[in-house]
C-alpha cells in the first residue's frame, strides 16, 4: 500500500503539471507537497493533522520542540500550534512527496463513540504532537483518498467514509491514547484548546491569563502548567508567535507598512515589533518581505 500511496501522489502532481510547491486540492482538508530542493524553516500555524512523507524528510519545530519525521513516517498534531516547518532532504531525482491532512472533529468524534472498548486516554501530560511509523492499512486510506481526486463527484459521496477509516487507524494504533484526547469532551488537552480557541480570536488584545484559565477550568497557576506541556511555549510566546505571523501575512499580501501591521496585531510600540520581528524571521519586516514576494514571484 505504501508503493500505492507513492504512485497516486506522483500520478496526481504529474496531471497538474509537477511542479515544486504545494498542490491544493478537491478536498479542502488536504494539501499535497513536492519540493526538489531542501527550503528553509517556514513559519506557518498548524491544525490538527496528520502530515506524511511518503518520500525525502522534514524538520518542524514547535517552541523549543523539534521533530524530524521521513520517507513512510507521520507526523500527528493534536492541538493549533504555530511552527516553523522546513524540507531537510530532497533532490531533483528523489523530491520530497508529502501530503497534510485536516482532521475532521465530526467525523473523528463518531468513530470515537463507535469504538467498543473505545482508547483510554494515556495518563502522561504529553507533548501534543508525535511522530509514528505509516502503518499500511493507513497508508492504503490514503492512497484511495488521493485516487479520489480523479472523480470530483465522487467526493461528497465517499470522503466521509475513507475519512472514518482513517480515524478508525489512528484510534486503535500505537498511539490512540493521545489521539483520543483530541475528541474527550473534558480531557485536559480539549481544555487547553478552549483556551487557544480565545487566543487565537483575540490575538491582538492584552493577554488575561486569569480569563484564559477560567475557560480551562483551571487555577491559573495549573493553566500555565498545562498550556507548556501541550505546547512548548507559554501563552505569552504562543500568542507573539500568532501576532507576528499574521503581521507578515499582512504585509506580504497588503500594502501597508510595517507600524501600520504592528498596530493591526496589537502591539502598541513599532520599535518593539520590528524587534520581535527580527528575532523570529532572522531579519526587518521590510528586508523580510521584500524577499518573500521576490520567491513569490
Amino acid at each position: 500500500m505504501s508503493v500505492a500511496l507513492k504512485e497516486a501522489l506522483i500520478a496526481y502532481m504529474a496531471e497538474k503539471g509537477g511542479h515544486d510547491g504545494p498542490y491544493p486540492t478537491e478536498i479542502e482538508a488536504l494539501t499535497l507537497m513536492r519540493s526538489t530542493t531542501p527550503v528553509l524553516p517556514h513559519p506557518m500555524v498548524y491544525r490538527p493533522a496528520l502530515c506524511v512523507i511518503v518520500q525525502g524528510a522534514k524538520q518542524v519545530m514547535f517552541g523549543d520542540r523539534i521533530f524530524d519525521y521521513e520517507e513512510m513516517q507521520c507526523l500527528v498534531i493534536s492541538i493549533a500550534l504555530p511552527a516553523f516547518g522546513r524540507v531537510v532532504r530532497a533532490t531533483p531525482d528523489k523530491p520530497l512527496l508529502a501530503l497534510h491532512l485536516d482532521f475532521d472533529m465530526g467525523i473523528m468524534r463518531d468513530v470515537m463513540a463507535a469504538l467498543e472498548p473505545p482508547p483510554r486516554p494515556s495518563g502522561a501530560e504529553d507533548f501534543s504532537v508525535f511522530v509514528e511509523d505509516l502503518r499500511e492499512p493507513l497508508a492504503g486510506c490514503l492512497a484511495r483518498l488521493i485516487r479520489l481526486l480523479a472523480t470530483p463527484k465522487a467526493i461528497p459521496i465517499l470522503y466521509s467514509a475513507i475519512m472514518r477509516e482513517i480515524c478508525f487507524w489512528l484510534l486503535t494504533g500505537p498511539h490512540a491514547g493521545e489521539v483520543c484526547k483530541l475528541v474527550l469532551p473534558n480531557s485536559q488537552t480539549q481544555r487547553i484548546v478552549r483556551a487557544i480557541h480565545m487566543l487565537r480570536e483575540q490575538f491582538s488584545k492584552p493577554l488575561r491569563i486569569e480569563e484564559l484559565a477560567t475557560a480551562s477550568g483551571m487555577s491559573a497557576s495549573s493553566f500555565h502548567q498545562h498550556f507548556r506541556a501541550l505546547t512548548a511555549m507559554t501563552p505569552l510566546q504562543y500568542q507573539k508567535q500568532l501576532r507576528l505571523l499574521e503581521a507578515r501575512r499582512l504585509l506580504i499580501e497588503g500594502d501597508i507598512n510595517a507600524a501600520h501591521a504592528a498596530y493591526r496585531v496589537g502591539y502598541e510600540s513599532a520599535s518593539q515589533f520590528s524587534r520581535e520581528y527580527a528575532r523570529m524571521f532572522g531579519q526587518p519586516p521590510k528586508r523580510d518581505v521584500t524577499e518573500v514576494r521576490a520567491l513569490s514571484a
